[in-house]
């Protein structure tokens, strides 16, 4: 027997894992190896045919501060490549979810390109350079007033180009520890709709990927390429300028078919068979010889008038960009609540179904977030230290720097969304503390009855330990006000392209003198300062993750979750590490197999990686497979948010793979995992029948309230780590050895203690 440990967030050390003081690695590599205990070194009270290995893969999400910064600001593709995970469970692909979600994952590649030409194009090349006040006191832009206004509105061009590059570089480095696994090659998907986590090739879509980037590169250029014609077509129109607009629009409507139809599809169905290229390489080489094209037309010099004002077309671009994402948006809340009509248990989760379109809003708003702090910043910067309101006159001779009215309101949209969840948070806190607190104390006076007066503030202690690991459950209302808001702030600014939105309010606003348009530029001006504030809380929680142990497994559970899925909607999003451990963990455990029995013990996001390993098994080797779970977030999380992929039925097909050898440890004091099928306490009945009602046990935590007569102290509250020191979980181990034992040798398997 072969009990193989796998780890959770925050990548614990093979020694930890182990409990062993040197252990030496016997497969992978140093990004995800498999460990054990070196022979010689260290105590076991084991028998000798019962050996324990570690699977360590932390590093495939960790690494430097540097690169986990960088991962860090891919934060909105991230959550665009999550939602489409999200949907309702239907048992089909989908329906429209999953092109409108590869839609608007393209606007967001589109609004990263648009702020970045906002910065260079706009604001440096077409605003700032032609003023000697901007450029008075720097020498890194005064060599600009230098190049006419086509050759440096080309030179300042290239920086988007580079941007884009920089995306295309991250994710393809980062990805070469894993989504390149030699083990998943040679697989297909050839069965099993996208909604079948138990599908040969589901985790190898590095063609996918490959077809995505591709397209969303040909978005990039083409919105650089349209965006910079049109600002000339406005100074000196010619017919050629208008023949490459309307090319870059052909580019542009190509990118939408293509996105519009399924990776994989054949006669059976989207989801299944080889990935289609066909006409990724045409548009590719369109793509880049359009470029070369507008980028050669703009560097011919020309002699136009002087640029006054904002780059043409630039802001009707990004506010029509912004009512793009509104329709999909719109469209994405009316789709995922159709599919949700047709599911069974839509209903019962935590979401209602409605993940998709909260995590596809959120998307947007960090997306914008984003882009609102760096046009702003840079425009900050460049007019002295004045933040750019229509409502605060410019000084004499100072350049008229004024981003998008888009962005500006985005900033507002912003500032209210974070004060209005950021209250109701507080809110939900505080109305469910005496409810969380009754529950709490209901629980710690069944685990410690009649404790001596010296023990009752620990009792305290541990009451509030368990109703602070509640909080979660009573959420649930705050993920639909961010939803309402978000939608609200969209379509708002999406009014924009019919006169009656933030443009022509601002525009009446600043003509008075009245205190709203004080108000609103002070508002504006807080909700800028707040966009960028939390720009750099970013960068401080990604630096903090180093050094505080607490912020990075907050940190990894969230990165974790969202990088878990294969990227089949944005290829810029951080690169999904299951890629490789998924079919690595499936080839370890059908090599011990051969020799004897495995006991798959995942802890945390560990048993995540575990159930979907069993899910890959072949049908041969599952009768020599057990599963321990242990601060398993698989029903408390997954099932909850992935509904379609990991829920209730998912689970029951786990359990009936392995003939139901399988136990789940949870604890009270745990926020994060908990029971999966039935949450019944040591003494009580099943609340499910079944086998499903053996599988979770309930461990007490702390093991005790009264400082032992060995001890100065109590017994530590474990809550979410560890497990396996616990005696229950070795309780549980031996348990499933003699079920393997008993399945093994043909006879019927001893039914599980009472506990």
């Amino acid at each position: 027997m072969v009990e193989l440990r796998i780890h959770g967030v925050s990548g614990a050390s093979a020694e930890a894992l182990l409990d062993h003081p040197v252990v030496i690695r016997v497969a992978g590599d140093g990004n995800a190896g498999f460990y054990r205990p070196r022979p010689g070194f260290g105590i076991s009270d084991r028998p000798q045919a019962l050996r324990v290995e570690a699977y360590r893969w932390g590093s495939l999400t960790a690494g430097s501060a540097v690169r986990t910064l960088s991962l860090l600001f891919l934060l909105p593709f991230m959550l665009i490549n999550l939602a489409v995970w999200t949907r309702p469970a239907t048992g089909g692909a989908g329906g429209l979810i999953g092109p409108l979600c590869r839609l608007l994952a393209a606007t967001l590649t589109a609004a990263f390109v648009l702020s970045v030409v906002g910065v260079t194009v706009d604001i440096i090349g077409w605003q700032c350079v032609p003023y000697e006040p901007c450029l008075a006191g720097r020498g890194y832009l005064s060599w600009l007033a230098d190049l006419p206004l086509g050759p440096r509105l080309a030179l300042l061009a290239l920086v988007p180009i580079a941007a884009l590059r920089l995306l295309w570089w991250l994710g393809k480095r980062s990805a070469r520890v894993f989504e390149a696994f030699p083990a998943a090659r040679g697989q297909d998907r050839t069965r099993g709709g996208e909604d079948r986590v138990d599908a040969p090739g589901f985790w190898n879509d590095a063609l996918v990927v490959h077809r995505l980037r591709a397209i969303h590169i040909a978005v990039g250029l083409g919105v650089l390429d349209a965006s910079l014609l049109a600002a000339l077509i406005h100074v000196h129109p010619t017919p050629v300028a208008y023949l490459l607009f309307g090319a870059a629009s052909i580019l542009l409507a190509a990118c939408v078919v293509l996105l519009s139809r399924p990776a994989r599809s054949t006669p059976d169905g989207p989801g299944r068979g080889p990935v289609d290229l066909r006409g990724i390489r045409p548009l590719r080489v369109a793509a880049i010889v359009l470029t070369l094209l507008a980028l050669g037309y703009s560097a011919a010099p020309l002699e136009p008038e002087p640029p006054h004002g904002q780059l043409p077309g630039y802001e009707a671009t990004v506010a029509g960009l912004v009512a793009v994402q509104a329709a999909l948006l719109v469209a994405l809340v009316a789709a995922t609540l159709h599919e949700r009509r047709r599911s069974s248990t839509a209903g019962r989760s935590w979401l209602g179904g409605l993940a998709t379109p909260m995590l596809a809003a959120a998307a947007t708003a960090a997306a914008y977030g984003f882009a609102a702090a760096l046009v702003y910043r840079v425009a900050d910067l460049l007019d002295r230290g004045d933040i750019p309101n229509p409502d605060r006159p410019d000084r004499a001779g100072a350049p008229p720097l004024e981003p998008p009215v888009s962005y500006r309101w985005a900033a507002l949209a912003g500032l209210v969304t974070v004060l209005v969840v950021a209250a109701a948070v507080l809110w939900r806190i505080a109305v469910t503390r005496r409810r969380r607190r009754r529950l709490a104390e209901m629980i710690v006076r069944r685990d410690f009855p009649d404790p001596p007066p010296e023990a009752v503030p620990r009792r305290v202690v541990v009451r509030e330990i368990v109703a602070r690991a509640a909080i979660a459950e009573h959420l649930r209302p705050i993920f639909a006000v961010f939803l309402v808001l978000s939608l609200l702030g969209v379509t708002t600014v999406a009014f924009d392209l019919v006169g009656i939105g933030p443009s022509e309010l601002s525009r009446r606003l600043a003509g008075t003198d009245g205190t709203a348009a004080r108000g609103l530029a002070l508002a504006t001006d807080v909700g800028v300062y707040v966009i960028g504030l939390v720009a750099l809380g970013i960068v401080v929680l990604g630096l903090l993750s180093y050094r505080s142990d607490e912020t990075r497994r907050t940190v990894a559970a969230i990165w974790d979750l969202g990088t878990f899925w294969p990227r089949t909607v944005h290829p810029f999003a951080p690169p999904c590490y299951a890629e490789r451990a998924v079919p690595e963990l499936a080839k370890r455990v059908s090599a011990l197999t051969a020799h004897g029995g495995v006991i798959i013990s995942g802890h945390s996001h560990g048993s995540v990686l575990a159930a979907a390993t069993l899910l890959q098994l072949p049908a041969q080797v599952l009768p020599r497979v057990a599963l321990l779970t242990h601060g398993s977030p698989l029903h408390r999380i997954y099932a909850r948010i992935c509904p379609a992929f990991f829920g209730d039925p998912t689970l029951h097909e786990v359990g009936d793979r392995i003939g139901w050898r399988w136990v789940n440890l949870w604890r009270d004091t745990d926020s994060i995992g908990g029971p999966l099928f039935s949450a019944h306490r040591p003494g009580q009945p099943p609340q499910v029948k079944g086998p499903a009602g053996t599988v979770d046990r309930r461990l007490r935590d702390p093991r005790g309230i009264v400082v032992p007569p060995d001890d100065t102290v109590p017994p530590p509250v474990d809550r979410h780590w560890p497990y396996h020191t616990d005696e229950g979980y070795e309780a549980a181990v031996r348990e499933l050895v003699g079920r393997l034992d008993a399945a093994e040798s043909g006879s019927a398997p001893a039914p599980p203690p009472g506990r």
